[in-house]
């Protein structure tokens, strides 16, 4: 990519942002910003509970990431973030303007077999239909690229920095 931009690596939970944002990162030589480290405690025994977030749980979650891309701005950086609404993809772009969200996208059911596959997790296979009963694609308006999550994580990132460049260009 030519300009150091935010890359929010966003999609419903199993999708891989905790796998593909190092990656991503790595690749593109900023620093990677876990989200589910910006969740308030209360906000992981939620989802460790089965209960699924509601928006008053998720605002100071998304102004936290939003703080950290403001802060990245014009130096580059990936963070993850399921920012599975618009109205949450509105609000970190309000902190970052720049931020260019990559949306891995996936077959329910791959999702669902790599979230059983994962060791030490707090978000239940449960909680995947709500995830996706929750989720907005990105709109034609919104600086972003989908890319699939078949095939490896190095597939992965490779087709993700080739859409991100084109974006970019």
């Amino acid at each position: 990519m030519s300009t150091p931009h935010v890359v929010v690596v966003m999609g419903v939970a199993g999708t891989g942002k905790t796998t593909i944002g190092p990656l991503l990162a790595a690749e593109l030589g900023v620093p990677y910003a876990e989200g589910d480290d910006f969740h308030p405690p209360a906000n992981i025994a939620k989802m460790s509970a089965g209960t699924p977030l509601d928006d008053d749980d998720r605002w100071p979650w998304l102004d936290a990431i939003g703080a950290w891309a403001h802060e990245r701005a014009g130096l580059g950086g990936v963070v993850s973030s399921s920012a599975l609404k618009r109205v949450y993809r509105d609000r970190l772009r309000e902190e970052a303007p720049d931020a260019v969200f990559l949306h891995l996208t996936g077959d329910r059911a791959l999702i669902e077999e790599r979230m059983a596959d994962r060791k030490g997790h707090f978000m239940p296979t449960a909680l995947l239909d709500s995830q996706f009963a929750t989720l907005q694609p990105l709109r034609a308006d919104e600086a972003g690229v989908s890319v699939d999550v078949s095939g490896t994580p190095e597939e992965i990132t490779r087709r993700a920095v080739a859409a991100l460049r084109r974006l970019d260009s």
